[in-house]
Formats: structure tokens, sequence, C-alpha cells
């Protein structure tokens, strides 16, 4: 006996990537629908070894169906997760559009799983930024030992996170360097992205900072502990797939780098790899298609009493968006609710 499941958006990056990892992790499911919007109707996408093919979103009926993995954006989620959740079904929303509503939990399996309760005021549970959902994945082992004060990141975000639009742009620049007779300006981004690195995510708001940069210190507050401070500073940078943090923190008692490391190394979703030596670290390209949060470059600040820096990497696709879905689904399943 397993579930009903919706993935909604099944057309996109995020949307294949949710149907992917639910069937690598043998997610307990009796029936799934692919839904699209009427543009990519008919479009067959992969669920293990079955082929799809997506249904309306606009006309789906979600009576009857148990969880719903919605990866549509926030003027379509607006719309139909409201009708989803008024029909019985869970949803699990990837768009920022809940985020932030305090009926609604927002959550990362690793760190805040209790608060998954909570999904019973609007039937709808929000998933994080992809830069938070890795960062509070190490933060967390950390926190729980010494308490976190205070954090400052410094973000290099893959162009995937823009989603097909970004990836797309960065690989006709890049191949337009090489034969300049086919210019391509920049359209997605606000400035060329190939060869280039941009400090802008998002809009601007009035204090300066980005609303990505916003969305890094509300989430992580949210999800982790409203006392932290946090500072963000979100870059977007010419790799394809995967997110890096240089984050440091200042903590209330002590914290000795190797205990750092040892105390990481035993926690839930992290993988350290960190040896003192070239290329003992991980990078992007090294971490695409795995499920971990990586932890590399653990180090005492020594500009104050208690601080620690340290080098984060994920498959934001993956733990960024899809997995950390698919994880939420599955404490939903093995917490809140019954088997069909």
């Amino acid at each position: 006996m397993g579930y009903k499941v919706v993935v909604a958006g099944a057309t996109g990056n995020v949307g294949r990537e949710m149907l992917n990892i639910l069937a690598e992790r043998e997610f307990p499911v009796d029936e799934i629908a692919a839904l699209a919007s009427r543009k990519s109707l008919g479009t067959e996408v992969s669920f293990g070894d079955k082929t799809l093919k997506t249904r309306d979103l606009d006309t789906f009926d979600f009576t009857g169906w148990d969880i719903a993995l919605f990866a549509v954006g926030s003027d379509a989620t607006k719309i139909y997760a409201p009708k989803a959740a008024a029909a019985g079904c869970v949803v699990i929303d990837n768009s920022s559009l809940y985020r932030y509503d305090p009926d609604v939990p927002l959550i990362v399996p690793e760190v805040n799983a209790d608060a998954i309760e909570g999904y019973r005021k609007k039937n709808i549970i929000a998933n994080p930024n992809c830069s938070t959902a890795q960062m509070v994945v190490a933060l967390k082992p950390i926190h729980d030992r010494a308490k976190i004060t205070r954090v400052v990141v410094a973000t290099y975000q893959s162009v995937s996170g823009a989603g097909k639009e970004g990836i797309d742009e960065l690989w006709d620049q890049t191949k337009s360097i090489y034969n300049p007779v086919s210019e391509v300006p920049p359209k997605k981004f606000s400035k060329q992205i190939a060869f280039n690195v941009i400090p802008h995510i998002d809009v601007f708001l009035d204090d300066g900072s980005t609303k990505e940069e916003w969305k890094m210190v509300a989430e992580t507050k949210k999800i982790l502990d409203k006392s932290i401070k946090v500072t963000a500073t979100c870059v977007r940078v010419p790799v394809f797939v995967g997110h890096s943090e240089a984050v440091n923190v200042e903590t209330e008692d002590f914290l000795d780098w190797q205990e750092a490391q040892d105390i990481l190394r035993e926690a839930p979703g992290v993988m350290v790899v960190d040896k003192r030596e070239a290329g003992g670290y991980i990078t992007p390209i090294e971490c695409v298609g795995e499920y971990a949060t990586y932890v590399s470059r653990v180090r005492q600040d020594s500009t104050i009493d208690n601080g620690l820096s340290m080098w984060v990497v994920s498959d934001n696709l993956r733990k960024g968006a899809a997995l950390n879905a698919v994880q939420i689904a599955e404490l939903l399943g093995s917490r809140c609710l019954k088997k069909g």
C-alpha cells in the first residue's frame, strides 16, 4: 500500500528531478500523475522505468490524491495549491509563495522535522530556498552544540537556480565567445554570465540587499532560530549545477574546529570532505546528482573569540529543491498520513 502522488510542473528541471528522486528512493507510490501547463500537455516524462504523459494542471481534480509536489512558480501555485489543499491533498510547494506564512511550516527534515505537524492549518508545507536549505543542514549540528549567534555567508549559485533559461544562456554565451560571429546578449541575467560572476539574484530591495539575500535571512530564522543574526551576499556564477557557500559562524560557546568536524560527520544529510591538501575539498561539479550537503575547509576564525569558517556545497536541484520536497513527503508519510 502506498500513496497517490501528484507532481505539478513535471516538465521543468525541478519537476523532472522530483520524479527521478521519488523513483530512486522508492517512495511508496500507488498511483502518480505528472501535471503541466497546457503548452506542455502530452509531453512525456520519466518515472523510474515508466514513461508518463503529462496531464493538464488547469483541469486536474485533486480529490482522492494524497500528496502534491508543486514546482510551478508562485503565480500558478497561488491558483492551484489552495484548490489541491481544499480537496484534501497535502501540497509540498517549492515556490516562495508560502515560505513566510506563519500558518505554513517551512521544513528541512534534518533540521526542524517536528514543525511538520503545522501542515494541518492550511494543508500546505513550504520548501525553502535552495541556498538556505543546504546552509541550515550544515548549521543545525553546530547550533545544537554551541548556539550560533551570527552567520555571514557569501553564495556562489549555479545558473540552474534560474531555471532552463539560465542554463541555456550560460551555454549559448559560452559557445558565442569561441564563435564571435554569434553574439548572445544577456536576457535572463542582468550581465553576461559566461566567464563572469554577477552579485545580483532576484530584485533589489530598499536597503540595498537583494530578495535572494533577504530570503536567506528570513528563512534561516524561521527554520533554525529566530534569534540568529544573518547577513548574506548572493552571487550567480558560471556553473551549471551546484551551489557553493562560504559560511562564517559566530557561536555563544567556543567550538574547536576539530570537534566541529566530528559533529558534522555524525549529522544527518552532511558529508564532510576536509583534507588540508590540494583537492581535499568538494567543488560543485562533484556534488551533482548526490543527496548530501558537503562540508569542507572547516577552520577556526581567529578574528573573533568563538568563530568558525567552512565551505558548503550541494546539488541545488536536489537538496535545494526536489530532494528536500521528497524528504518532506517521506516525513509526512511516516508521521502524519496513512497509506491508502
